[in-house]
């Protein structure tokens, strides 16, 4: 409970009304995030309803992967212009109007005539790949004015353990529901779960995006002022002028820049398996090929689960996020283990491996999400919406690659090269972030100063505040 690390009545200035304003604070987001996995769990399932139904319509693979493309790109431009939309409106309207469209176009899909269905397939995956992405940089750029700064880690797990629930149902009932019930069905609960998640963001106080200037306050200095020039589009004379501010954000931090950077080649391996599990579970079962891959999901998700229960009592007891080394080595043992889970071994080692990968999976999310945190309120959006835009990159350029080597090469061969590149910029990211660490100046005009030329308020620098996280933050932004 957000009570144990919180202030107690004992404290000066109101230590109770803020034990109990973030016990307030903290229920609300449990609400948002039992909405935000409903959602996910009717995004999972279109996943596999959406694809079924392609293939049942046009008769083509061909063009599954050409929905899957158009919904890449969809989000992929959507993360460009998520910041200076979080920069113009509360992420509370976009969280709501993303689940709105998402349910929308579903009912225009279930309306549609067959002679446009294919108009409205293309509608479909543009506006869930759009809003998926908005939703999800609205949702994360704005913990910090949701639970506090100082909970933001357990806020993160807490909300990736509620979308690793969701795929695990998703992706397990998908081919049930639609065997049983049939496409209508299947994408009337779709439909359903867009609609209870807008109305849980409806009615529940959520800040952050525009109103969390306020929040922001006079802290953000230097880069904020960059912040605010890129969002209004006009200098100081008052004249229009386009600013980057996505890569203001990272330039404030050089060292998130390769951390960005890592996490679109940590998509692109994740292309790699994702593509080829189909294809070496036929070779293992051809009569069953969905079993092992049904079950290797499966047993991902437990481990990730776990990893969000060990962070939350973590964090809660030390009051610390895992930072920025947790995202390097993390990444390093995820990948490592989905190797391995391709080389062969006995289901129960693979399994174990299985359990290992999402794991680490779970660590990297969480480690890599509350560092982007650490960031200023008006560069935030910005960094999380460029973070979007890699991530899709990698993703898709990666089925592209890996759907073409898989035709010549095999599944262990292609993920291991896939995966062997993001322990490589792995490892050059951990190297990075150790010799910052011991460049680091002692005292209070080297580690507190360099916090505030990264865009930190005073208070948020790194000297006597550990415990908010910003410590990794801090010292990997200078450079």
């Amino acid at each position: 409970m957000g009570s144990a690390d919180g202030p107690t009545a004992d404290e000066p200035g109101g230590g109770t009304r803020k034990t109990r304003d973030t016990a307030v604070a903290e229920r609300r987001f449990r609400f948002l995030v039992a909405g935000y996995g409903v959602s996910s769990y009717g995004t999972f399932l279109n996943m596999v309803a959406l694809n079924l139904f392609v293939y049942e319509t046009t008769g083509r693979a061909l063009a599954m992967g050409l929905f899957m493309a158009v919904r890449l790109a969809s989000g992929f431009v959507a993360g460009l212009v998520a910041g200076g939309l979080l920069a113009r409106f509360s992420a509370k309207s976009i969280m709501l109007w993303a689940n709105v469209a998402q349910g929308a176009v579903m009912l225009v899909l279930i309306l549609t005539p067959e002679s446009l269905v294919t108009g409205a397939l293309t509608a479909v995956s543009v506006v869930i790949g759009a809003c998926g992405t908005l939703f999800m940089v609205a949702l994360r750029s704005s913990i910090p004015e949701m639970v506090g700064e100082d909970r933001r880690g357990w806020a993160n797990s807490l909300s990736i353990t509620g979308r690793s629930l969701a795929m695990v149902a998703g992706f397990a009932s998908a081919g049930v529901v639609v065997s049983l019930v049939g496409y209508t069905a299947a994408f009337l609960l779709d439909m359903a779960t867009f609609v209870i998640c807008a109305v849980t963001v409806a009615l529940l106080p959520i800040a952050g995006g525009r109103g969390a200037e306020g929040a922001a306050g006079s802290g953000a200095s230097a880069a904020t002022e960059s912040g605010k020039s890129g969002k209004s589009g006009k200098s100081e004379k008052g004249g229009p002028r386009w600013r980057p501010v996505a890569f203001l954000a990272l330039a404030a931090a050089p060292g998130l820049g390769l951390m960005v950077a890592l996490r679109g080649v940590d998509a692109f391996g994740s292309s790699s398996h994702n593509a080829a599990l189909p294809v070496y579970s036929t070779s293992l079962d051809a009569a069953n090929p969905a079993v092992f891959v049904s079950a290797f999901w499966c047993v991902w998700a437990l481990g990730n689960i776990g990893a969000q229960q060990v962070i939350q009592r973590y964090t809660r007891r030390t009051g610390r996020t895992v930072g920025a080394l947790g995202f390097g080595y993390g990444t390093v043992v995820m990948s490592a283990a989905f190797i391995a889970a391709f080389a062969g071994f006995p289901l129960a080692v693979t399994a174990v491996i299985a359990l290992i990968a999402g794991a680490a999976d779970g660590l990297t999310e969480v480690a890599y999400t509350s560092h982007l945190q650490t960031l200023p309120a008006t560069l935030r959006g910005h960094a999380f919406g460029l973070s979007a835009t890699f991530e899709n990159l990698g993703f898709g350029v990666g089925m592209i690659l890996v759907a073409a080597a898989l035709d010549r090469f095999s599944p262990p061969a292609v993920v291991g090269w896939s995966h062997g590149a993001a322990i490589v910029v792995a490892v050059v990211f951990l190297l990075r972030v150790v010799a910052l660490r011991r460049a680091e100046p002692a005292g209070p005009m080297g580690r507190a100063g360099g916090a505030e030329r990264a865009g930190l308020r005073k208070e948020e620098a790194v000297e006597g505040r550990p415990d908010r996280g910003d410590r990794d933050g801090a010292e990997v932004s200078r450079g």
